[in-house]
């Protein structure tokens, strides 16, 4: 052991299993020291850092309790699973977190048997965790399933779609409510804890089912009412458990989840219940332990690297505004001209720039939680009473709502404004958080018009185009980051629907672009031309409609056309190669024709810049695209004009 190590103690951990053997009176010593390497760690990867802080002694004291992996950990999102990383045997790789070939930012199957499910969008873990349950049940086996899951994702439906499902179904599942925003339960202290270890115990719960046999013999009358007077007695005393006793869990809580002393008796009363399920009601405090963040107004949610002294974070200064931010400031100057725009975000104010329109326009903002589904069918509710709803919400998030905007939104042609931020890959957060399906699961639906910006100037036209578009629905893709750094508009002209525009002008090779990678399609643009390849290049800005008469002429004119999209495949090149093939234009051979997406995997997380790359999006991947229709080969090519 080293001496002069910070962590004595957790340096002699490599497993639960080593936690396990250590005495009762040393678990505070170890989360005190989990929660240093955590901070430590962070502060050279950063990444998300709050929410693991808040749950270090609730991490220590579960893997203490229960016998993981064998018993069945899921963490809800699996953003504050840091310290759970670092007590399974990840402890070594912890500062590769969110970086390439390096550890992944939330729980994940193939980097652990410790992660049993794999998560990254909320509100999941109760309902895969009463999968494991009753798989378990089926089997005949006897392990334990522990799901815990934040009062933040207890606000989307499906956490109780799950809750409902699990009280009706009778399973031993274990639900544990990290409660770290004071949102359900008031500050808890000795008395509380001492009622839910009393309530966990055995002694209790033997009493409870003796009452019970007891009602059964009573008159009805009666044993309602004394069934109603210890439940609501229960639910008057710990507040908030009502709620969770009327869904079938028996509910234990609240208990202060950073005191080892009140969670390990009731996580151990709880571990040897023989019936279930129960909800194990937690409130901790998100940053706990690291003065900064608790004093911050986010608790430090998501963090650059940051001097562990000072908390101050190393953000490199912008070159260009931030992409949300260009959409908050164009919404705004929008809303001033129009008071029927209104903007709705589930749960992500500031990741959208929707929180700029709220600061302008308070009353007409909606943050609905995390309830996408929602969020999609109570923008067209406001559509259909003359509102223009902007439904401003990730791409990867607004798959949730899919249902909805097929249903409410598209077949009732209602005019909801979809602004999809994070289109295409965003690098650290991986394939949980890549915007690349918007393009294909959109472009399939009749009546939606479909845009994506190439750049920040763009975005604010499209943004009054959209404002302009009151007799149908639209969309509008932008990407994760900084825009390019041009000159703005004052103003957002509203565009021509279904119209591109030409950016340069050749007579060889036709490069068509949707979205940002205009930039790099003209860089590869010079290159060509240095390999004495005049190259076009248009910007289609729309996807549905299509500029046939752009796309017809592109074609027409040039001996290879190539479109370039930050999307999967079934997107933009699929409606471009449709239309092409019905025109009969791919019948003749005129034109060599590519659609160039991103490959057909999911891709682990990088920098976006290597992530693209690997994707063959770049400049470089784009020349080499040209050369592979021209049936060149790009080295031999580059060798001739050296």
């Amino acid at each position: 052991m080293n001496a002069y190590s910070k962590t004595p103690l957790l340096d002699t951990i490599r497993t639960p299993e080593d936690l396990r053997k250590l005495k009762v009176e040393q678990v505070r010593q170890v989360a005190d020291e989990l929660r240093q390497e955590t901070i430590d760690a962070v502060s050279v990867t950063g990444g998300h850092f709050g929410a693991g802080l808040g749950v270090v002694e609730l991490t220590t004291a579960i893997h203490y309790v229960f016998d993981t992996p064998r018993d069945r950990l899921i963490w809800d999102v699996g953003h504050q699973a840091y310290p759970h990383k670092i007590l399974t045997g990840r402890r070594d790789r912890i500062r590769t977190l969110r970086t390439g070939g390096g550890l992944s930012g939330f729980t994940k199957r193939s980097e652990s048997d410790y992660d049993p499910f794999g998560a990254a969008h909320s509100s999941t873990s109760i309902s895969a965790g009463l999968g494991m349950a009753v798989a378990r049940d089926l089997a005949g086996g006897k392990n334990n399933v522990i799901a815990v899951i934040g009062d933040g994702a207890m606000s989307a439906g499906m956490a109780y779609e799950a809750m409902n499902n699990a009280g009706a179904m009778n399973s031993r599942l274990i639900v544990i409510l990290n409660d770290n925003d004071m949102s359900i339960a008031p500050p808890v202290g000795a008395m509380s804890a001492y009622l839910s270890r009393l309530y966990s115990g055995k002694t209790y719960r033997t009493l409870r089912e003796a009452a019970k046999q007891i009602n059964k013999r009573l008159p009805k009358i009666l044993a309602n009412r004394a069934n109603r007077v210890e439940e609501y007695s229960r639910g008057f005393m710990m507040d908030g458990g009502t709620l969770f006793e009327e869904l079938g869990f028996y509910y234990v809580g609240p208990i202060d989840g950073h005191n080892l002393d009140h969670l390990l008796p009731v996580l151990k009363n709880v571990r040897d219940m023989e019936t279930g399920p129960i909800l194990v009601h937690v409130v901790t405090q998100k940053g706990k332990g690291y003065g900064p963040a608790e004093a911050s107004a986010d608790k430090y949610h998501a963090v650059v690297k940051f001097d562990v002294a000072t908390g101050t974070q190393a953000k490199a200064k912008p070159n260009a505004p931030a992409y949300q931010n260009v959409f908050g400031q164009s919404l705004v100057k929008e809303a001033q001209k129009d008071d029927k725009i209104v903007a709705i975000t589930a749960a992500m104010p500031s990741g959208t720039g929707v929180d700029i329109f709220n600061k302008a326009f308070p009353e007409r903002t909606f943050d609905v939680g995390i309830a996408e589904q929602h969020a999609v069918t109570f923008a067209a509710g406001l559509a259909t009473e003359g509102y223009k709803p902007f439904c401003a919400i990730y791409s990867t998030f607004l798959q949730r709502g899919y249902d909805q905007i097929v249903h409410d939104v598209a077949i009732q042609n209602l005019p909801v404004r979809f602004a999809i931020d994070r289109a295409g890959l965003v690098g650290a957060d991986g394939a949980t958080h890549a915007g690349s399906f918007d393009n294909a699961y959109l472009g399939c639906l009749p009546n939606m018009v479909i845009m994506a910006a190439a750049d920040e100037a763009e975005l604010v036209h499209m943004v009054a185009t959209q404002v302009a578009i009151n007799d149908r629905p639209s969309s509008l893709r932008y990407p994760r980051g900084e825009g390019r750094g041009i000159e703005m508009p004052d103003v957002g002209v509203p565009l021509e629907i279904g119209k591109g525009r030409m950016i340069r002008q050749g007579n060889k090779i036709a490069l068509l672009s949707f979205g940002t990678r205009l930039a790099e399609c003209e860089k590869a643009a010079d290159e060509l031309a240095a390999h004495g390849l005049s190259t076009s290049i248009a910007d289609a800005r729309f996807m549905k409609p299509l500029d046939t008469e752009l796309v017809l002429k592109l074609a027409r004119d040039h001996d290879v056309l190539i479109t370039v999209e930050e999307g999967s495949i079934g997107g933009f090149g699929s409606h471009v190669s449709q239309f092409l093939s019905e025109q009969g234009v791919l019948d003749t051979g005129m034109v060599k024709f590519r659609a160039m997406v991103l490959p057909d995997v999911f891709q682990d997380h990088d920098t976006p810049a290597a992530m693209y790359a690997r994707a063959g999006l770049d400049a470089k991947g784009i020349v080499a695209k040209v050369f592979e229709a021209l049936g060149k080969d790009v080295k031999t090519e580059t060798v001739k004009l050296a």
